[in-house]
């Protein structure tokens, strides 16, 4: 696990300190993870708050860069998810051996890191942070995100969590988007993205229906089925 959280830590750095070579903006960076990675990206902000928190450590990007953090579908306290992932065919031993053992289960669990109150300085340095969920997940949860909203707004940290009714753990970011239709978290997202962005909020006003996402790979095997 603290190999995940090492690489997903340089591959922001890459783009912290590499954005603007690539046309983007340096100033409006935001993070985004789902299930699994919604965790490891989690544990990587957080960290990274304490590293810059920790009078000389060496960082190489801050987590006051990040505009905002959007976690999907994720589980942020492993001691509430431990048991529930072993009755649901993820063995404890197997997760533990990932977790790198019981011990280290606080260690990479954010909503119970940014309770101690000898990081307030550090968990003061979180940006905003979002947590979409499907209130039908049975992978994780929703209220994995639930709690760590309402833990990090007691400890001064702006967050909310969006539910989505009756949503599973991929239908608010795979399902959603190739019916067609109604992609309400994407357009959740993209209204934070662009508040007081009048001039993108312009584009958004006048911009066409997204029509269906329909893989290609699907496209090709409907044609050699049906080929009129």
């Amino acid at each position: 696990m603290s190999d995940m959280v090492k690489d997903a830590s340089q591959g922001i750095s890459f783009v912290c300190n590499n954005i603007a070579q690539y046309g983007g903006d340096p100033n409006r960076i935001y993070l985004m993870g789902q299930s699994a990675g919604a965790h490891i990206a989690a544990c990587a902000l957080v960290e990274q708050a304490i590293k810059e928190a920790s009078e000389g450590e060496s960082v190489t990007w801050r987590a006051s860069q990040i505009m905002t953090y959007f976690g999907l579908s994720g589980g942020y306290n492993l001691l509430n998810l431990v048991d529930y992932f072993h009755s649901r065919g993820l063995y404890r031993s197997i997760f533990l051996g990932i977790m790198e053992g019981e011990e280290s289960l606080e260690r990479f669990s954010p909503e119970v890191i940014v309770q101690d109150p000898n990081l307030k300085n550090a968990v003061s340095l979180l940006p905003p942070i979002v947590l979409f969920h499907g209130t039908a997940d049975y992978s994780i949860p929703c209220d994995a995100s639930k709690n760590f909203a309402e833990t990090l707004q007691r400890v001064g940290v702006r967050a909310e969590s969006i539910l989505y009714e009756g949503k599973t753990h991929t239908d608010v970011f795979l399902q959603d988007p190739m019916r067609g239709g109604n992609d309400q978290m994407f357009e959740d997202l993209v209204a934070i993205v662009h508040s007081g962005d009048p001039e993108a909020q312009a584009k958004d006003a006048v911009a066409p229906p997204r029509r269906r996402l329909v893989p290609e790979l699907m496209l090709q095997v409907a044609r050699r089925v049906n080929p009129f």
